[in-house]
């Protein structure tokens, strides 16, 4: 059972949320709780229905549960991410490993395995949602940049969201390229994967930090079989990462 809210405070901003679980009682308890919250919410019962909403209206972010009658919900992530990078957040009633790498591995910002308390859940929505607000306020202060960052044959142009290597794009969904631009921004520095977490996931809070090296394996494979002289992103054990260009002999 999803454990109720207890006098929650109100939201600071009405942030659209779209709730997709194909239990009634589920659904509408996760509703009640976020519109509860000062949050506005859009719900769906299937997968289809699911995407229709989604490209209407435009959500700020998706509770996505796996299981779905039709479409099921890796399907539906796997098509929102092909088109937006709205934060998704996971449900599922299986805790298996499994699950949780293959959703990220697809584009999920976050997972949450059934049961959860609804507190838990309210309070990583509201963490994925002071991330995207962060990077869009970073990006507004930013100076126009022509060059970005280059290391090798690697180039990030963190305005245009863009990686290149010798002028072909890396095809890295939003997480990845924050990921990245993180770690170039602290090239030849380790990172833990705790300050990742916080500074790219936007978390607060004790979160499996296997969402890191997952998102981290992703990328060294895009680096890999780029082609061109790239930096490789070390593993400094029990610490963290550091990406990194070997001198070419």
């Amino acid at each position: 059972m999803v454990n109720p809210v207890e006098s929650p405070a109100p939201a600071t901003t009405k942030a659209t949320i779209l709730v997709v679980d194909d239990e009634p009682s589920l659904r509408e308890t996760i509703s009640y709780a976020l519109r509860r919250d000062g949050f506005n919410v859009e719900v769906a019962a299937e997968g289809h229905r699911a995407l229709t909403i989604a490209r209407e209206r435009k959500p700020d972010l998706v509770v996505l549960d796996v299981m779905l009658p039709g479409l099921d919900g890796l399907q539906v992530c796997r098509a929102l991410r092909k088109e937006s990078s709205v934060p998704i957040l996971m449900l599922s009633a299986r805790g298996e490993e499994l699950d949780r790498v293959l959703g990220l591995e697809i584009g999920a910002d976050d997972y949450l395995t059934k049961p959860f308390a609804m507190r838990e859940l309210i309070a990583r929505i509201k963490a994925n949602l002071r991330r995207v607000q962060i990077e869009s306020d970073r990006n507004a202060m930013q100076p126009a940049s022509t060059s970005g960052i280059a290391i090798g044959d690697l180039r990030i142009d963190p305005e245009a969201r863009r990686a290149r290597v010798n002028g072909a794009d890396l095809a890295l969904k939003p997480r990845e390229f924050d990921l990245l631009l993180y770690l170039a921004q602290h090239q030849d520095r380790v990172v833990s994967r705790d300050q990742v977490l916080r500074d790219v996931w936007g978390h607060e809070m004790s979160i499996d930090t296997r969402t890191v090296d997952v998102h981290i394996r992703w990328l060294r494979q895009k680096l890999a079989e780029s082609g061109g002289q790239v930096p490789s992103i070390e593993t400094s054990r029990k610490v963290g990462y550091r990406l990194s260009l070997a001198d070419a002999d």
